[in-house]
């Protein structure tokens, strides 16, 4: 059985973790949270995609496939970042920056839901959907984690070409293809994801600044990151109304990204004007929200 430890006295002193805290720990590994809010975002892809409610095997395959594609990159994300994680509070309690696992147990957990993923979408799902999902495991676990995260301030504009890939499966395992539709989802997750976490490292700036991340703030300064957050936003609500506007969504849909576009616009007008952690959280919690909810609107649009 595996053992973490506590100094005392100077002495390394083991600690016993039973099985249900291992099972635990793995299951974080996955970040069920995250993985819950990609699968969303993956179902709305295979609703839009089929244009009515998908069968419940085409559902059930495409998001265990999702899923296990999403909690492999997270493990191997964590392997990766797992002497970095030290360094940071939020992190620091993780199961292989604390010990609770090793880097190999980590490692192959990541590894092997990776590879059930891509076995799962491609015999049960299609080719193209499993192959759009093991692009988004290296474009996170290899252009991300391993490099942009530690070389560029530009780290998450880039890197969130990962989390956008799952409206792509999603709609691929109901077409078979990806067309224009398909790349507006993708584009509004890719806009979706710099305000999202710069709002978060605006309120964990001195842990990014501790751990050497050159996440925006720590670069560039607060000020000019609540700018960019308020840019990035506009952006954002500018590309969902190309649905809409080039007739691939109705009205449903173009009422709801109003109302929501304009809540998130509020949100991160008040983050640039005023400023502090406390706004900053505000809009990284709403806007967590503001995606759901704007998926779901696409899903009820597409099929009424």
């Amino acid at each position: 059985m595996y053992v973490s430890g506590v100094l005392i006295h100077g002495e390394q002193k083991p600690i016993p973790i039973d099985g249900k805290q291992r099972a635990k720990d793995f299951l974080a590994l996955s970040k069920p949270l995250i993985v819950g809010l990609l699968l969303i975002t993956t179902y709305g892809g295979l609703v839009i995609g089929g244009r009515e409610w998908p069968s419940f095997s085409l559902t059930m395959w495409t998001l265990l496939g999702g899923a296990l594609a999403a909690g492999g990159s997270s493990a191997l994300n964590q392997y990766i970042d797992r002497e970095l994680d030290k360094k940071m509070v939020r992190t620091a309690k993780r199961p292989m920056a604390d010990g609770r696992l090793t880097g190999a147990e980590g490692l192959a957990f990541g590894l092997g839901l990776s590879l059930v993923s891509y076995y799962i979408l491609a015999s049960f799902v299609n080719g193209i959907a499993a192959l759009l999902a093991l692009a988004g495991i290296i474009y996170y676990v290899i252009l991300y984690s391993v490099w942009l995260k530690k070389a560029t301030v530009q780290n998450i504009v880039i890197g969130g070409g990962a989390g956008a890939i799952p409206p792509l499966v999603g709609y691929a395992a109901a077409t078979g293809s990806l067309d224009l539709t398909a790349w507006i989802l993708f584009a509004i997750i890719f806009m979706w994801t710099p305000p999202h976490f710069w709002a978060l490292a605006i309120v964990r700036m001195k842990d990014y600044e501790n751990a050497g991340v050159p996440m925006m703030p720590v670069v560039r300064g607060e000020l000019e990151t609540r700018r960019q957050i308020l840019v990035y936003t506009i952006e954002l609500v500018i590309v969902t109304l190309l649905l809409p506007v080039l007739n691939l969504a109705g009205t449903v849909y173009l009422v709801s990204s109003l109302l929501l576009g304009g809540a998130l616009l509020y949100a991160a007008w008040a983050v640039w004007k005023h400023g502090g952690n406390k706004l900053a959280w505000r809009m990284y919690k709403w806007s967590s929200s503001y995606l759901v909810f704007i998926f779901i609107a696409i899903m009820v649009d597409a099929v009424l």
